[in-house]
């Protein structure tokens, strides 16, 4: 025992990088459309003190509550943050991505971007491509190729959107010239949505149906709901090589008193938190970081988690299958083994099966459970 101190004093463990979280996956496993019923997708199973897994579904999920367990959901809802415009001087087609909802004045993605200067003004489309009265005018661009606009609209544009925007799909979900349809803008949103502010879904809550959260309640587990504003900077891949440089994008979250009782009865009497998602598993280390208990409140957060963190509130994590090298990959690492590395390999083994057994990966994918 004193030789493994001694040798880890001496021979300290090597930095994690952001290489280590790179992992081929074969495009065919990127799932492009939802399953018929959301409770059909595969649920992997892993064990972090067995450091094994095993195949299940969806539907089997409420069988791993005990009586008295809390499931804490995001109820943040997507709002349509896809929209189409034209530059007037040139005729060019653009697509705006809504990055991060605060006011009129917004950070945005741009596509193509590259000939937007600051100053020019965009005029927007509606869904069938005509004409509206509402603009954006380019009012910066930063190191990352994102651009702030500001939105000139006769109502608040948050209001205006459900008519001119679209389902803000991620990149590597493809579709035709017309867009996301009517599928996407039902099923790229979970059961419980009910606060507008992201512009990516939590993916995790995708799964459920009314059925199974009536399953989960009739265990004596009791669900909880707080609120991240998804961005998508959730999707962006961490481009430093060492993962100390990557700054994290910010979020927004509130935690009710109800939700924030609910989370503090849970820990004071020994029962397991279950996070849905990446997204409330943030919210709750962010807050017991920074105000030493689960209390209510609202705030913002730039939490990055990665291995060998350690984790104060949540002890198990539903999750989907995500992008190599990204923040969220690098989350469930730290999970797999807090404080310590050896996270990365357990997860990486997992993904490996999970890829055998082609499972569907990202959004629209598959499930996680880490117990």
């Amino acid at each position: 025992q004193y030789l493994s101190f001694y040798l880890l004093f001496r021979y300290p463990a090597p930095p994690v990088r952001t290489a280590d979280f790179n992992y081929h996956l074969p495009p065919d496993l990127i799932a492009q459309k939802p399953l018929p019923q959301r409770d059909l997708s595969r649920l992997l199973i892993l064990n972090r003190s067995l450091k094994n897994y095993a195949h299940h579904h969806f539907s089997e999920f409420p069988r791993f509550f005990s009586n008295g367990d809390l499931l804490v959901i995001n109820n943040s809802k997507v709002v349509p943050a896809r929209l189409r415009a034209l530059k007037p001087s040139t005729g060019a087609k653009i697509e705006i991505f809504i990055e991060q909802l605060n006011s009129s004045d917004w950070w945005c993605l741009l596509k193509p971007g590259k000939r937007v200067d600051i100053g020019t003004q965009l005029l927007l489309l509606d869904k069938s491509k005509q004409s509206t009265p509402i603009s954006a005018t380019v009012q910066e661009k930063n190191a990352a190729g994102h651009y702030r606009l500001a939105f000139s609209s006769p109502t608040p544009l948050l209001q205006e959107l459900s008519r001119i925007g679209e389902v803000p799909l991620p990149p590597y979900i493809e579709r035709d010239q017309n867009g996301p349809g009517q599928e996407d803008s039902e099923r790229y949103q979970t059961v419980f949505a009910k606060t507008d502010g992201s512009v990516a879904a939590p993916t995790a809550g995708l799964h459920f149906t009314p059925k199974i959260l009536d399953e989960i309640r009739a265990q004596g587990t009791e669900i909880a709901e707080i609120t991240l504003h998804v961005g998508l900077g959730t999707f962006a891949p961490v481009k430093t090589e060492s993962l100390e440089e990557h700054q994290m994008h910010q979020e927004r979250y509130a935690i009710s008193t109800q939700a924030a009782d609910a989370i503090q009865r849970a820990k004071s009497s020994g029962k397991k938190v279950f996070a849905a998602g990446t997204t409330s598993l943030r919210v709750l280390e962010t807050v017991a970081r920074e105000r030493g208990k689960i209390e209510a409140c609202e705030g913002s957060t730039r939490l990055f988690l990665y291995p060998p963190a350690e984790f104060k509130v949540v002890d198990a994590l539903l999750t989907n299958f995500h992008l190599p090298e990204s923040t969220l990959l690098m989350l469930v690492s730290a999970f797999a083994a807090p404080g310590s590395t050896t996270g990365r390999d357990l997860i990486m083994d997992a993904y490996a099966a999970a890829i055998r057994e082609r499972y569907r990966f990202f959004s629209y994918g598959d499930a996680m459970l880490i117990l």
